[in-house]
């Protein structure tokens, strides 16, 4: 199963994309604002794609591999919707992480929209969630412009700067449409 957008192409992950996996997972440049750090090896990703298509068979979705249209062979990067734990809650996650290579042309943004447009129109979902760190300006920037609104500043002073939660209820998405 595919999906699109203007300019990008979406389907599943599969185990065969763990080299671009731990390309762009690797890559110290995509972990700036992440506390967990890059894949220290490829095994890690492995694991990472076998605990995706466990979520993908028990939940029914889960974030998608993404390439342009114009090389659809190439992986530039991982994102969409997925089940994850934050704050002691399970919640459906916005996510995204593209090559530097991909930085500045507006694939988050289009990548999140198109998510939200699947979370929501196809999946049903109640609830969308983007989870940023505070000084990570650009992804707050794309989580406000997909039109998750701010709700929750959470403090941990053994793991700063702080995270910021960002939602979308099923209703305000609603609201959003007939507004457009």
């Amino acid at each position: 199963m595919y999906w699109e957008s203007e300019r990008l192409l979406y389907r599943p992950v599969m185990m065969s994309d763990v080299q671009a996996l731990f390309r762009i997972y690797g890559d110290v440049r995509t972990h700036a604002f992440n506390p967990r750090g890059p894949h220290r090896d490829i095994g890690h990703s492995r694991s990472i794609i076998l605990q995706r298509t466990a979520d993908r068979e028990r939940y029914g979705f889960d974030d998608w591999a993404v390439s342009e249209k114009t090389d659809p062979e190439r992986i530039i990067g991982f994102g969409g919707v997925f089940v994850s734990q934050f704050n002691s809650r399970q919640t459906n996650n916005l996510g995204y992480r593209f090559e530097p290579e991909s930085w500045g042309k507006g694939y988050a943004t289009e990548l999140s929209c198109r998510a939200l447009m699947y979370g929501f129109d196809e999946l049903k979902l109640p609830e969308i969630v983007g989870v940023t760190r505070e000084n990570h300006i650009a992804s707050r920037r794309i989580l406000e412009k997909a039109g998750l609104l701010f709700t929750q500043r959470i403090d941990n002073p053994e793991d700063p700067p702080a995270n910021l939660i960002f939602t979308l209820t099923i209703d305000q998405w609603k609201s959003l449409k007939r507004q457009a």
